[in-house]
């Protein structure tokens, strides 16, 4: 009688998720050193620059400092985006509460009746980060400017201002940083692991039912999980080269890096469903397809043959991953030719050959060679 997979650690294919997330780990805990550092810098100029600030400005000489950490960010677009919006949060905040002063006293009902309007403000389009500087600023601008709102908001504004551009500055001055490496990084890794996918799988189909190697069944979300996570590192090395001027000296194609990663979402998938299916015929009793004896080895040559293609893929090496595609495309194709001579099956099961034969194809022809 079939029996359920059990539970079971992570096998090689997960291990290599495990590595790859290691390592980004690791590229990202330098990264935010660096980003500490400048906005340690940012903020000690800030503090430096205040003083000097006309007026009433000058007696409020902390909020640069605190303007410098606010525009702080991982890429030289975000710190303009998150500054920008900060400072127009500030702004609309410092109205609420000059509304508020203007038209009734400040009570207990007041108050928490403009914070309300402050935070329905903060849905304002296009505010971003900035909708939580809304209620904060009419709240600092009623208790702490209370006695003198006109200058306290001058000098709140001028110098969270001033901190803004100088943290601006320091981030795109001070190396700013390109994510390009971590994205070619996850998407290397992404192909790897789908790639240990399949040949497990193909392992699966050789060894005696139900097989002892069971990891590669459990692992669907999993790759999944990971699709999503390189998606979002291509979008942070595509956020990362905006407004950044070492763009030029490190070009990157990142077109070519976005359509790799959709063509790796179109792959996974199609391994998820190939998981999906095979797990169903190994341990499923109820389920109304299965694979014939006859199409296992093919069918583990033709899914070893796509797991090794995507394994084993290198930039640089276009004449040798052309070979493998020709190999891989040519076991799916001498699959595709075994199971169309097939005996017809007389259990009453429609074959789930064709269906994983399907996917194959539908992976070769995402990975297919452009030249």
């Amino acid at each position: 009688m079939p029996r359920a997979p059990k539970q079971v650690t992570w096998g090689r294919g997960t291990e290599i998720l495990k590595r790859a997330v290691g390592g980004l780990t690791a590229a990202f805990a330098a990264q935010r050193l660096q980003l500490a550092a400048k906005a340690a810098i940012a903020a000690g100029l800030a503090f430096l620059i205040a003083p000097l600030m006309p007026g009433a400005a000058a007696n409020y000489p902390y909020y640069a400092p605190l303007g410098a950490l606010v525009a702080m960010y991982h890429n030289v677009a975000g710190s303009v985006r998150q500054g920008v919006q900060a400072l127009a949060g500030l702004a609309v905040g410092i109205g609420l509460a000059f509304v508020l002063v203007a038209y009734t006293d400040p009570s207990p009902l007041t108050v928490a009746f403009f914070m309300g309007i402050g935070v329905l403000l903060g849905g304002l389009p296009g505010i971003g980060s900035g909708k939580d500087w809304i209620p904060t600023a009419a709240l600092l601008v009623l208790l702490v400017g209370n006695s003198d709102p006109d200058d306290f908001s001058f000098g709140y504004l001028l110098q969270m201002g001033v901190g803004v551009v100088i943290g601006i500055g320091v981030n795109f001055l001070i190396f700013p940083p390109l994510h390009f490496n971590a994205a070619a990084a996850s998407l290397d890794e992404l192909r790897r692991a789908l790639g240990t996918q399949l040949t497990d799988m193909g392992k699966a189909l050789r060894e005696e039912w139900p097989p002892e190697h069971e990891e590669w069944s459990r692992r669907s979300d999993e790759l999944a999980a990971a699709t999503r996570s390189v998606r979002h590192l291509v979008s942070e090395a595509d956020a990362s080269r905006r407004g950044n001027p070492r763009r030029r000296l490190h070009p990157r194609d990142m077109e070519k890096d976005y359509r790799n990663l959709r063509e790796l979402e179109r792959v996974t998938f199609h391994i998820q469903d190939m998981t999906d299916v095979l797990s169903d015929v190994i341990w499923e009793s109820d389920v109304p397809y299965a694979v014939p004896v006859q199409d296992s080895g093919p069918l583990s040559e033709a899914i070893t043959a796509t797991g090794e293609l995507l394994g084993s893929y290198f930039e640089d090496d276009e004449k040798g991953y052309q070979e493998r595609f020709d190999a891989a495309r040519s076991a799916v194709e001498a699959c595709m030719t075994s199971t169309a001579d097939r005996e017809p099956e007389k259990q009453g099961k429609v074959p789930a050959s064709e269906s994983l034969l399907l996917s194959l194809h539908r992976i070769l022809r995402a990975v297919r060679p452009t030249g």
